[in-house]
C-alpha cells in the first residue's frame, strides 16, 4: 500500500523578494510530500523566465481531489496580486496579497486540508506602509487561530533551539511585557510541544535572565527575583526541568547547551543573533502552541537578489523538512 504523503501549504511570501525563487527553484526537487502553493500563478510564471527556469503551472480551483506529484509541476491555489510586480521593488498596493495568502493557507489547515504551513519571508514594513497594521507572521497567525503562539528558531545540525518570550517588540517594552502569567503559558506551551511534536519525553529547558548577569541578586535588575525565579519555582514543582534564571552571555555555551533540549530568550535579540551566527543558512523558525503546524525560513526578503539565482535555499530545505517532519509526526499520533 502506498504511503499517504502530507499536504504542505506554503505561501512565498513577498513576491517582490526571493520567496517566489526558492519555491520555484526548489519545486524542482523530490520531496515526500504534495506542496500548494497559495500564490500568484502569473508572477511564478513570469519570475520563471525571468530564472530561466522551464516550470510547469498547474492552477487549482479548489483543494478537493489533488492530483498526484508531478516532476517539475508547481501545483497552486491562485492568490491574485493587485499589481503585477517586479523583482526587487516593494509595492504597497500587493500587501493585502500577501495577508490574504497567508490567511487562505490557514484556513486551508483548519479545514483539514493541509497538514502543515511553510511561510516564506515578508516584508513587515511594507504590510505596514499600505496601511495594514502588522507585526509580524507570529502575531498574525495567533489572531487567524485565536492562540497564544511562541517563536522558536532551531538550528538542528548544532542542536540548538531557542523560544523567545517576548517577539517584535521594541527593547523598552520588553520589562513590562514579561509577567508571571505570560512567563509561565510561554513555558508551558514551549515544554508541552517538545514532548508532542518533537517525542522528547522530559524537555531540558535553559532560561535566560532578563538583565545583565540575571540580575546579580537584584543589583541590576529585580525581574528575575520577583517575576522569572517563583515561576521557574512553581512549574520545577509540576515537573518540568528548567535551569535558571542563567546569565545569557554565558548560558551560550557547551557547558549549557551540551545539557539543554531548548533555551528560552526573554527578548528577540537575546537569543536569536547566537542562533542565527551557528545556523545562519540553515535554520529556520517554528510556530508552537498554534492549533496549526508553521514552519518557515529564518531570513529577509533579500530583495537585490531576487531573480538572480544568487541565492542560498538551505533554510527553505530544512523549513520544508521540519513542516513534513512535524506533520508525518502528528499524523502517527
Amino acid at each position: 500500500m502506498d504511503k499517504i504523503l502530507p499536504i504542505i501549504a506554503i505561501t512565498p511570501g513577498e513576491p517582490a523578494g526571493i520567496g517566489p525563487d526558492l519555491a520555484i527553484i526548489n519545486a524542482q526537487k523530490h520531496v515526500n510530500a504534495q506542496l500548494i502553493y497559495f500564490a500568484d500563478p502569473d508572477m511564478l510564471a513570469a519570475r520563471a523566465i525571468a530564472l530561466n527556469i522551464d516550470i510547469n503551472i498547474q492552477c487549482l480551483s479548489s483543494l478537493d481531489n489533488i492530483p498526484s506529484v508531478q516532476k517539475n509541476t508547481m501545483l497552486v491555489l491562485p492568490v491574485k496580486l493587485s499589481t503585477p510586480c517586479e523583482a526587487g521593488k516593494l509595492n504597497a498596493d500587493n500587501a493585502q496579497y500577501v495577508i490574504d495568502s497567508i490567511r487562505l493557507a490557514v484556513e486551508s489547515q483548519q479545514q483539514h486540508k493541509t497538514q502543515a504551513l511553510m511561510t516564506g519571508p515578508i516584508h513587515k514594513g511594507i504590510i505596514n506602509d499600505a496601511g495594514i497594521p502588522f507585526s509580524g507572521h507570529t502575531e498574525y497567525l495567533a489572531e487567524l487561530t485565536s492562540a497564544t503562539p511562541v517563536m522558536m528558531l532551531a538550528a538542528e545540525k548544532e542542536k540548538l533551539r531557542v523560544a523567545l518570550v517576548t517577539t517584535h517588540l521594541p527593547l523598552s517594552q520588553v520589562s513590562k511585557a514579561i509577567n508571571k502569567d505570560t512567563l509561565q503559558k510561554v513555558i508551558i506551551t514551549l515544554h508541552s510541544d517538545l514532548q508532542t511534536k518533537y517525542g522528547i519525553p522530559d524537555p531540558r529547558i535553559l532560561v535566560c535572565g532578563l538583565n545583565p548577569h540575571a540580575g546579580e541578586n537584584g543589583h541590576m535588575g529585580m525581574e528575575e527575583i520577583e517575576i522569572i525565579e517563583p515561576v521557574l519555582h512553581t512549574l520545577r514543582k509540576q515537573g518540568i526541568n528548567l535551569t535558571g534564571p542563567l546569565p545569557a552571555d554565558t548560558l551560550f555555551t557547551p557547558k549549557y547547551l551540551e545539557q539543554a533540549d531548548a533555551v528560552l530568550a526573554m527578548y528577540h535579540d537575546q537569543g536569536l543573533p547566537v542562533l542565527k551566527h551557528v545556523g545562519f543558512g540553515h535554520a529556520i523558525n517554528i510556530t508552537l502552541g498554534l492549533p496549526i503546524i508553521r514552519t518557515s525560513v529564518d531570513h529577509g526578503t533579500a530583495l537585490d537578489l531576487a531573480a538572480t539565482l544568487n541565492i542560498d535555499s538551505g533554510s527553505y530545505n530544512a523549513a520544508l523538512e521540519s513542516a513534513i517532519f512535524l506533520a508525518n509526526k502528528q499524523t502517527l499520533n
